[in-house]
């Protein structure tokens, strides 16, 4: 540590920045997608109707299908329709165990003829899991939002003028330009990152601080996870068969009980049995609090077993900051809102990330720093690079290949690793405009493919890969200007 306080916390805000950033970047530039996930959900399934008719009528529609076409199943989980996403989503395990993701026709319930993708919810999941398996990807993500609280807490503390950062940038001074808009990011929209990454790290807390849970439940955590949601009753499979009674009925009452509150998400357990459950669970229209109410039907008779409103404080808390962060409460404007400043957020941490690398390479050069400095062109660069290419894979992929969704993510991620390697094999000076260059490329391409503009979604995927192209453009453009350098 250092002689002051300020210079400790420096020390602190550098090294937890340092550490943690690459990460970082890609949790805020997919957390930024993910405020329009279920709009992403749609364009990339451009065979489903931009609007649907009643929503509970496409939710019955749906599990009808999964009832004739996966009666076997031990469980299925359906995400319902809504007014962003006029179609049901269902996940249900295979024979061997293997989980199946489709999004389901509206007016048929099937999934025929509806490209395989993960569409929005790619990004979403990769937000909080990094694509790794279950906790580690979860756990790094925690951590990673945990050092992002603390590192802004400490950026306040060392910025004297933090007020005055806010009305101060000066173009074209190098180091000091760079400074002025690292604190500009973080001033302008501080109350977000603070809440985002506070709200960010409360939702995967129990990752962060399991002990408590442990001690009270040992290893059962069955029964913590039945206080936690009471009316998610569950009974075990009698092995007799018995047929589910009519869904629609089921989801009229569960829709009369809610109160406006929409529906989110549906759980029908051992579907086949005596013993089958259907839960429903109410979505949060009017709150910002998610899952304030669930309610389980008896399968065969469709009469309600448990039913359940949240009112315990700590809970209502949880669901309350839970409910900020993913913004499922938030309209229109209040999602652009998110957006923008999560696109701030991922600019804030890389322009930190550039900083330290201007600092220590006007030192005598180390190899280390060297090495940082070319990452940092191929994550910061690459990365829209690399998430815009999934857009463009889910348009130039077949629409019946198999195994379609995987094949997406497999591109995301080759051309992820390309541009680091491209970077690391690259200078510096010409790696960043030649990037950012095929970041304005690939984002262009996106608003090509999405220029039919036959519903609003197109048409904002179009405008908003257009103006992003624009910004990308620009960037390689100002860069190219100061790096007169030869190859």
């Amino acid at each position: 540590m250092k002689n002051t306080f300020r210079a400790s916390m420096a020390l602190v805000h550098t090294t937890l920045g340092l550490v943690t950033g690459w990460v970082l970047f890609a949790i805020a530039l997919s957390g930024a997608l993910s405020v329009f996930r279920q709009d992403i959900n749609l364009w990339a399934r451009p065979e489903l109707p931009a609007t649907a008719s009643d929503p509970v009528v496409v939710n019955a529609q749906a599990l009808d299908w999964l009832s004739h076409n996966a009666p076997a199943a031990s469980a299925w989980y359906v995400a319902s329709a809504n007014a962003l996403q006029p179609f049901a989503t269902a996940l249900w395990p295979d024979a061997k165990g293997n989980y199946i993701q489709r999004a389901l026709d509206p007016t048929t319930g099937s999934p025929d003829g509806i490209r395989d993708t993960l569409g929005g919810e790619f990004f979403y999941r990769f937000h909080f899991e990094l694509q790794l398996p279950y906790p580690l990807g979860r756990l790094i993500a925690a951590l990673a939002a945990l050092a992002l609280v603390v590192g802004l807490i400490t950026g306040v503390i060392i910025h004297r003028r933090i007020f005055a950062d806010f009305f101060t940038f000066r173009p074209s001074r190098g180091q000091r330009s760079w400074l002025d808009m690292h604190n500009l990011l973080g001033v302008a929209a501080l109350p977000f990152h603070l809440m985002i990454s506070f709200t960010g790290a409360v939702t995967l807390g129990t990752l962060l601080l399991p002990w408590s849970t442990q001690a009270l439940y040992r290893n059962d955590l069955t029964a913590s996870y039945t206080e936690l949601n009471p009316a998610l009753y569950s009974r075990p499979a009698t092995g007799h068969s018995a047929h589910l009674a009519s869904f629609l009925p089921m989801l009229r009452e569960a829709e009369s009980k809610f109160g406006g509150a929409g529906l989110e998400q549906i759980y029908v357990f051992n579907p086949s049995d005596q013993a089958s459950l259907v839960t429903m669970i109410a979505g949060n229209d009017h709150t910002v609090s998610t899952s304030s109410q669930i309610i389980t039907f008896d399968g065969p008779s469709g009469r309600i077993i448990q039913q359940h409103i949240e009112h315990r404080p700590v809970l209502k808390a949880y669901t309350f900051l839970y409910g900020l962060h993913v913004a499922r409460f938030a309209p229109g404007l209040t999602r652009w809102l998110y957006f923008l400043s999560g696109l701030a957020l991922a600019a804030l941490i890389g322009s930190g990330m550039h900083l330290w690398t201007i600092k220590r390479l006007r030192r005598p050069h180390h190899h280390g720093h060297r090495i940082v400095a070319r990452l940092n062109v191929g994550m910061l660069a690459g990365t829209p690079l690399a998430f815009a290419s999934f857009f463009i894979a889910n348009r130039l992929i077949g629409s019946t290949t198999p195994h379609r969704a995987g094949y997406e993510v497999i591109i995301l991620f080759v051309v992820w690793g390309l541009t680091l390697l491209y970077a690391l094999a690259r200078r510096p000076e010409r790696a960043w405009p030649e990037l950012l260059g095929g970041s304005a490329v690939t984002c262009l391409v996106v608003s090509l493919l999405s220029l039919s503009w036959y519903t609003s979604v197109m048409a904002g995927v179009s405008v908003t890969a257009a103006l992003l192209s624009a910004s990308f453009a620009f960037a390689a453009f100002r860069t190219l200007q100061k790096t007169a350098l030869p190859a």
